[in-house]
């Protein structure tokens, strides 16, 4: 019998997850923390046209793209003369599972297929854990999901609890947890036990999954406008969406399309405490797993992660809870769509953008998610109420995570705030540093110039300010 303890499993965990994920991570490392990420994309990974046909086989992608002319009226009505971009919606409600996630789950699941696995295990909260259910239903295999849910009185969110009943509905076993250390040593001890396939959100394998998304952006939209979309907004947490769609963009010509990664703000609230779990409305695309996953990418369930997203992000802006619940119903009575949360994140920040922009330019919102009871608003704003949060109309600058939510008292009230990237940067270099003191190599410098986004004069520059 091996030793099932917390510490003996968290020992084995490396041995756990090359056995899971069938990657030698150790071959694409260089040195004391540079690796060869681009190797390593290309090794492991698929072509584009590959990964579009996997997707085919099982029905993901090729979703449509709206023109949200409506929307782009209300923004040219606030907005000075001649500004007030066009407004573009990627509706990845159209996939399976009902979000852009199928994209990664499907070559996940096609890689644990093809490799012998008998059936593949996702450790999420989230839409990932439908996606991961629908795709194993579609290539007859097993599927696992381990879900956060339960603060320690029991209580689960509504949205929370609605992704775990979507997941049952497709076959999934789901196994649902307290919030904290428990969810890891779940996920380690199940993929030990049962020798399944670890369908990590931060393989190579889930980020070029998104890549299609981020080509038919680019395509879709030269198609129709004879050029190449001048923003696309990308709701951020942990950087696989960002870095996979940026990927496909560039891969598609887009160059000098604007990267802009988008999170509900949520300073000061732990994503892992007991006591902030609950006082949070928004179970992903917040600055809880935005910021920590951009300042240090390699705290996944997989030795290198696969979502970088300090390699391709042009801007990072962030919007309050209410704004995205104001944003939910605005797409819903202004455009006749009702869509979740998580892809309205980008939305709320996008009205305001588009104000600043030329009438000219379009700006894309490259997902929409699927909407269930426990994702609606009115689920989540008298959970909200239940754990003693105020909510109220007025104005979102007032808005304070974990004690109100203030919904936007019309459309001229959505804002966002601009995040500095040298800032994050800098944290990134910080904990590097304590880790993996300088000096550093020429090679090591060339990959921080890459993993940063920045040059070498600039690279100086963060290296000595810290």
């Amino acid at each position: 019998m091996k030793d099932m303890s917390f510490a003996a499993l968290m020992d084995r965990r490396n041995e756990i997850m090359k056995q899971a994920v069938g990657i030698n991570y150790e071959e694409f490392a260089r040195g004391r923390f540079a690796f060869a990420y681009e190797e390593m994309m290309q090794k492991v990974g698929y072509t584009l046209d590959e990964i579009r046909a996997i997707q085919r086989e099982t029905d993901v992608g090729q979703t449509p793209l709206w023109e949200m002319k409506n929307l782009t009226r209300l923004v040219r009505k606030l907005a000075p003369a001649g500004k007030g971009a066009r407004i573009f919606i990627k509706d990845e409600a159209a996939n399976p599972s009902g979000s852009f996630k199928a994209r990664r789950a499907s070559v996940s699941v096609y890689r644990a297929k093809k490799q012998g696995y008998k059936g593949v295990v996702s450790a999420t909260s989230g839409n990932y854990g439908a996606a991961v259910a629908s795709q194993a239903v579609k290539r007859n295999m097993k599927c696992i999901v381990v879900q956060e849910v339960f603060d320690s009185k029991g209580d689960g969110q509504p949205e929370i609890l609605e992704k775990g009943r979507k997941c049952e509905a497709y076959g999934a076993e789901v196994l649902q947890l307290t919030v904290g250390p428990e969810l890891f040593y779940t996920f380690l001890r199940v993929l030990e036990e049962t020798k399944f396939f670890n369908a990590s959100l931060y393989t190579p394998f889930g980020i070029a999954g998104v890549e299609t998304l981020g080509y038919e952006v680019a395509t879709e939209i030269k198609g129709k406008e004879g050029r190449f979309p001048d923003k696309v907004l990308i709701t951020h947490a942990g950087g696989g969406n960002l870095t996979g769609t940026a990927r496909g963009l560039k891969k598609a010509g887009a160059e000098d399309t604007e990267i802009v990664g988008v999170s509900v703000d949520l300073t000061g609230l732990h994503s892992a405490s007991d006591h902030d779990f609950n006082r949070k409305s928004f179970t992903t695309g917040h600055t809880g797993f935005g910021v920590p996953f951009t300042t240090w990418p390699d705290r996944a369930d997989v030795p290198r992660n696969a979502a970088r997203s300090l390699r391709y992000i042009d801007r990072y802006l962030t919007v309050t809870q209410g704004q995205v619940f104001y944003a939910t119903e605005a797409l819903a009575q202004i455009e006749g769509l009702e869509r979740g949360p998580a892809g309205n994140t980008s939305l709320a920040a996008a009205i305001a953008l588009a104000q600043e922009m030329d009438r000219d330019e379009i700006l894309v919102v490259q997902e929409t998610e699927y909407t269930g009871a426990g994702k609606h608003p009115t689920a989540q704003l008298t959970f909200a109420r239940e754990k003693g949060i105020d909510v109220r109309r007025g104005d979102p600058h007032e808005e304070k995570p974990g004690e109100n939510i203030i919904i936007p008292r019309g459309p001229g009230d959505l804002f966002y705030k601009e995040m500095d990237l040298d800032k994050l940067r800098k944290t990134y270099l910080k904990a590097l540093q304590k880790n993996h003191p300088g000096p550093y190599s020429e090679e090591e410098k060339e990959f921080l110039t890459e993993e940063l986004g920045v040059d070498q004069e600039k690279l100086e520059k963060l290296l000595n300010s810290n």
